[in-house]
């Protein structure tokens, strides 16, 4: 990931990909989403995973490396999101259902190698958090209990017990067969986050290039005149009490039809012209950096770090994550109406700048 200066700004975009699991391991230092965390301090993992608004277990919704290479401390640093799956707890300008860490090691610590590692399968194997801990089946979580009856399957706590047995444990327990497992449906798919320098070209190139004017460039051009006049009518009609003549019409985009009638009408034309210079990507990560805002209606004062009063600085933010993986899992969570989903337009993430 970069760090730059804010005159000289480089966004790295990233973008989920299927790859094969090993890859995906601690040992290997990965961006991820979905699946289990793949744990950076192999021997201290928090413990504290409930959601805020309900006490129940979050889901392991991303992390992101991020290192900072000229820090001893930040050699590697990885930053975990956790995020409740009930929707009832999905409340605007709300984290209550999310969960943030922050984890760094020096470059020699006592789990990885000194040097870079070998992308191969058999490189280190060993090296994973179930070696220096128990972990919950379920989840990935410091599992602190297990089955009382055959002592071989750890959990994070009775709800996690509760999903395991019936999902098929009471069936293997004091088996041989019982192990750790993964319930199905349970965790979000799992992919890796790849990342790239964004590909942004700004208005005041656009202006300067006027008189060289591409046709690609021209159809981007007639496109957000099109959106705009598409989201200045539909504000009108919604004055008006006339906007259901616009439902059931898969024409309008339904981002569109959220964002429009807020005080936030250019700041959301804004964001959605530049995101769409990437099509595809589910994060932004620009540390020191400014969030890309979807809305002004939404825009809101970051407070310092409760624990050090040092303040938070941008450091990424996930836009419409949850569309590109929850999809697959809607109708199993009970997710697939407007009413109640889990559903963010940009999830944004601070980090305090001191790095002891």
């Amino acid at each position: 990931m970069a760090v730059n200066n804010k005159h000289d700004r480089i966004v790295d975009v990233g973008y989920i990909n299927s790859c094969v699991e090993w890859r995906l391991g601690s040992r290997f230092f990965p961006s991820k989403v979905g699946g289990k965390p793949a744990w950076l301090d192999l021997k201290h993992i928090p413990d504290n995973l409930k959601c805020k608004e309900c006490g129940k277990p979050c889901v392991f919704l991303c992390q992101v490396y991020a290192p900072i290479e000229d820090v001893e401390s930040c050699f590697h640093r990885t930053i975990f999101i956790f995020v409740c799956r009930d929707p009832i707890c999905c409340k605007e300008n709300s984290s209550a259902n999310f969960k943030v860490f922050r984890c760094q090691l020096k470059r020699r610590n006592n789990y990885f190698s000194f040097n870079p590692p070998i992308e191969k399968a058999t490189w280190q194997p060993d090296v994973r958090a179930e070696h220096f801990l128990k972990l919950c089946a379920v989840c990935g979580a410091r599992g602190q209990s297990h089955c009382g009856k055959c002592r071989k399957v750890n959990y994070c706590g009775r709800e996690h017990q509760t999903l395991d047995w019936k999902a098929g444990h009471r069936n293997t327990c004091a088996s041989d067969k019982a192990s750790d497992r993964v319930v199905p449906h349970w965790l979000l798919p799992e992919f890796e986050l790849i990342t790239q320098p964004e590909d942004y070209e700004s208005e005041g190139t656009h202006e300067d290039n006027e008189s060289n004017t591409s046709e690609g460039t021209q159809e981007d051009n007639e496109s957000n005149t099109s959106e705009e006049t598409q989201l200045r009518e539909y504000k009108r009609l919604v004055q008006e009490n006339k906007a259901g003549m616009f439902h059931g019409d898969t024409s309008v985009d339904e981002h569109l039809l959220n964002m429009a009638g807020s005080e936030g009408d250019d700041v959301f034309l804004h964001y959605n012209s530049r995101i769409k210079q990437n099509p595809g990507h589910v994060l932004r990560y620009d540390r020191g950096g400014e969030p890309l805002w979807v809305s002004g209606a939404h825009v809101m004062e970051v407070p310092p770090c409760p624990n050090c009063g040092a303040p938070r600085v941008f450091e990424f933010q996930a836009s419409d994550l949850v569309i590109q993986v929850l999809s697959t899992l809607l109708n199993h969570l009970g997710l697939d109406t407007v009413e109640k989903s889990i559903d963010w337009g940009t999830l944004l993430v601070y980090t305090v700048r001191g790095q002891l």
